[in-house]
């Protein structure tokens, strides 16, 4: 009987305790999770391009967005018709219109999220501080190219254009959490 008393509390005290170890792992297991699966969107980060280019081609759209900054941000193309397997490079001209220096981070999603992991940056200025003086103008590079692979993928084979969406957050923004 006095076992069972001292049994119960110690066992107790282990699932708290795994609990709290599994609430830490959660975010960094996730991020994985969504890295290797491409799930909601999450884009892929390469290090070399493919060897091989289709003759398929892709519209990539790409949409610009900014959040409590006062500031300006553009695609200089809106639309890119891409062929699988090529790389590309897209240019954002970014200003601060305000009379501050203000900085911000670009965070993205890709559209339908089922291409995320067919899309992958070699480069790009996202999750990335960038600061910009009062009245200063920057153009900011993202080298890409859509896997090959995506042509095996029955949810992906047949698309023909995707939403790339980038939106810029004050840095302020992620102090208030």
């Amino acid at each position: 009987m006095i076992k069972n008393k001292t049994l119960t509390p110690v066992l107790l005290a282990g699932i708290f305790f795994l609990m709290l170890g599994l609430s830490f792992a959660a975010v960094p297991l996730y991020d994985i999770f969504c890295r290797v699966t491409g799930f909601g969107g999450t884009t892929q980060i390469s290090k070399q391009a493919p060897a091989v280019v289709l003759d398929k081609i892709v519209s990539v759209r790409f949409d610009t967005n900014v959040n409590n900054l006062p500031w300006n941000f553009k695609a200089k193309i809106n639309v890119m018709d891409v062929k699988v397997g090529q790389v590309n490079k897209i240019e954002f001209v970014v200003e601060n219109y305000g009379n501050e220096p203000s900085s911000g981070v670009a965070s993205f999603n890709v559209s339908p999220a089922s291409f995320g992991k067919y899309y992958n940056k070699l480069g790009c200025f996202c999750f990335e501080k960038q600061e910009l003086k009062a009245g200063e103008k920057a153009t900011y590079v993202m080298t890409f190219y859509l896997d090959p692979e995506m042509v095996n993928d029955a949810t992906t084979k047949n698309l023909e254009d995707v939403t790339m969406s980038y939106t810029f957050f004050s840095t302020d923004y992620y102090k208030q959490s």
